[in-house]
């Protein structure tokens, strides 16, 4: 039961990097993809109509922590405090600027807010990567089950390590390359003209650098853990993450280099769900590794609710993804096709 739990948790997640991944990347490629205030307000259209739904699925995500791995979620929230108290500036900023941001036609006050808008998508990018390398890396718990991280200390993979490290901002580097490529792929699908000519650019050259510093990470991985590597070989789950993967890197690689924007985006997506599905096959069955002492570290299973509660819980968790994905639906139909290129005299909505 434990580990039909681990799988929908990580089924969340993933399906929230890929959805407001591309509302993330979208705004981390903000002021690069436009360059007037009438472009930005294309962008901010372009993600506008369901910017806030993709964030239900963090919603979802967290109520399946709580539910199925509430000592894990007790201890990840005590231990990352500082952490979760940027990401949630950042949600909060975000939200605001793209809101407040076409309210009063005025160039300083849209100028302002499309920067907040920027830096906050920027700073939520780094901050989830960050989050990653933490999980895959490790944290220092005790024998009490609890933790506590300062923003970095020596910048060490071992021992009392900080939030912060070599291993941790590379991760951080790549997953703000990866979201931001994710979103100029999208924008090339969704926008015309001078904004997609430099989205398709943006996401051409994202890529190339996404996949450089992927191998990067990946030798890097093999330095801190190398046992993730020994898992993955033996998990078939793995290997059907990897070719996910491969074959998401294919599409990309052929839409980007004709006009098949769907298949570019697909691949892209499918890029996200691969290496999240790897990296979940490969840490399993542990949630947070200890890097004091490894026989301390929680798993899926001593970090578990009781099986019945768990047993209960899937009567209506099917039931509300039903109606998850039928507003999904909803939403896409009401909002396919391209955003036309906006004028200087219109607002955000």
């Amino acid at each position: 039961m434990a580990e039909t739990w681990f799988g929908l948790l990580g089924f969340t997640l993933t399906l929230f990097a890929i959805l407001d991944g591309w509302n993330i990347g979208a705004g981390a490629v903000h002021w690069f993809a436009g360059r007037t205030g009438a472009e930005r307000r294309e962008i901010i259209a372009a993600i506008g109509p369901h910017w806030s739904w993709n964030e239900v699925w963090l919603l979802g995500f967290g109520g399946t922590f709580l539910l199925a791995f509430p000592r894990v979620m007790a201890a990840s929230f005590a231990g990352f405090y500082l952490a979760l108290w940027f990401v949630l500036w950042s949600f909060i900023l975000r939200g605001i600027s793209i809101e407040v941001g076409g309210h009063i036609h005025d160039r300083l006050w849209q100028s302002w807010w499309d920067f907040v808008f920027a830096v906050s998508s920027i700073v939520l990018a780094v901050l989830f990567g960050a989050a990653l390398g933490n999980v895959i890396r490790g944290v220092p718990l005790d024998d009490s089950g609890r933790f506590s991280m300062s923003l970095f200390t020596d910048f060490g993979v071992r021992g009392r390590v900080g939030i912060l490290d070599w291993y941790t901002v590379s991760v951080a580097v790549f997953t703000t390359v990866l979201l931001s490529a994710h979103g100029a792929t999208y924008l090339r699908l969704k926008t015309l003209r001078a904004v997609h000519q430099r989205s398709e650019r943006l996401a051409r050259w994202l890529w190339v650098t996404a996949f450089v510093l992927f191998a990067v990470i990946s030798l890097e991985t093999w330095v801190v853990r190398p046992a993730l590597y020994a898992a993955m070989i033996e998990r078939p789950v793995a290997w059907l993450a990897v070719a996910v993967v491969l074959a998401g890197g294919w599409a990309l690689f052929r839409g980007l280099r004709g006009a098949a924007e769907g298949r570019a985006f697909a691949g892209s997506c499918a890029v996200i769900a691969g290496l999240l599905g790897g990296a979940a096959a490969s840490v399993f069955p542990v949630m947070l590794h200890s890097t004091l002492a490894p026989g301390q570290s929680i798993t899926v299973y001593n970090g578990a609710a009781p099986a019945h509660g768990l047993a209960m819980a899937l009567i209506w968790w099917p039931v509300a993804l039903v109606l998850a994905f039928t507003y999904f639906a909803v939403i896409m139909r009401e909002h396919r096709g391209k955003v036309r290129p906006i004028t200087e005299t219109q607002g955000y909505s």
